[in-house]
Parts: structure tokens; C-alpha cells; sequence
């Protein structure tokens, strides 16, 4: 069952790479006393992921981080490495917070889970966003499996 609008976010352990390695960043480290819009990809370096919806969240950081927002983070299931590599190629910068979700984690706790499996990429989060104010989701917009509106930058601003 999905997460909902008004529930607390699960505690998970995340991974973020800086300079000086890797870091775990809990949920609530993460989203204590904080408002954050958190959206996810099923996976870095794909097409929609990397041509859109990552590219969507860097151009309107400014105009999301006006609302009122402290952090913007995409999350994957990827290693923390290349969401850090991915981060580089796309010039992310400090507008996005590039965290991993290696092992499903965070997508089985939100019931986000994806199962790519029979296209070769395993189990993977779904495409989604969410607006979280401590620790709390106020809006949880879900995707359709192969569709992208709900959980772009534009629409997720236009929800702040």
C-alpha cells in the first residue's frame, strides 16, 4: 500500500556521496522541521529521468526553494556513486540532493516499488513526488507506470 497525504515518512537510512565519501542521511535527518520535495526515478541516466525530470527539478530550484522548500532531493535505486556521477553529467550542482536507494528501501517502505525485472534492471522505485513538512507527506503525486506529469517540477511547484 502507497504512502498517503497526512502519514509520516518511514524511517530509512539513505546514502549520499560527497567530497569526503558516503554518507548515511536518515529520513529523519532528512526531513525533520523541514519542508522538502523529494522525487523519485526509476532510474539515473535513463531517458525521461535524465532528459526531464531531473533537468526540471535543477531549472525550477530557485523558483521551488522561494516557496519556502529547504531541500530538493531525487532519489534512485542506484548506488551513491552514480547518483553522484549522474548528478556531475546533469550539472545538478547543490540545487538537487542526489541521494541512492540501493536496495529499495525507502520505494518498499513507501510502497513505491517497481519491478523492472523482466526488462533486465531489477526492482526499482516508481516515478513520484512528494512534499514532505517534518516528516509528514502533504501531497504524494504517484505516477502511472511509462508516465510523467504528476511528478514533474512544474507541477509539483504549482502544488507549493
Amino acid at each position: 500500500m502507497s504512502i498517503q497525504a497526512g502519514d509520516k515518512v518511514p524511517a530509512v537510512t539513505l546514502k549520499h556521496k560527497t567530497a569526503d565519501g558516503i554518507d548515511d542521511v536518515t529520513t529523519s535527518d532528512l526531513f525533520s522541521g523541514k519542508k522538502v520535495v523529494v522525487f523519485a526515478v526509476p532510474g539515473a541516466f535513463t531517458p525521461t529521468c535524465s532528459a526531464k525530470h531531473l533537468p526540471g527539478f535543477v531549472n525550477k530550484a530557485v523558483e521551488i526553494k522561494a516557496k519556502g522548500v529547504d531541500t530538493i532531493a531525487c532519489v534512485s535505486v542506484n548506488d551513491a556513486f552514480v547518483m553522484d556521477a549522474w548528478g556531475k553529467d546533469q550539472n545538478v550542482g547543490d540545487k538537487v540532493m542526489m541521494l541512492a536507494d540501493g536496495s529499495a528501501d525507502l520505494a518498499k517502505a513507501l510502497g513505491q516499488v517497481l519491478d523492472l525485472t523482466q526488462r533486465g534492471m531489477g526492482v526499482r522505485t516508481g516515478r513520484y513526488a512528494m512534499i514532505v513538512e517534518d516528516g509528514t507527506v502533504s501531497e504524494m503525486l504517484v505516477e502511472e507506470p511509462g508516465a510523467f506529469e504528476v511528478s514533474s517540477a512544474e507541477y509539483v511547484l504549482g502544488k507549493l
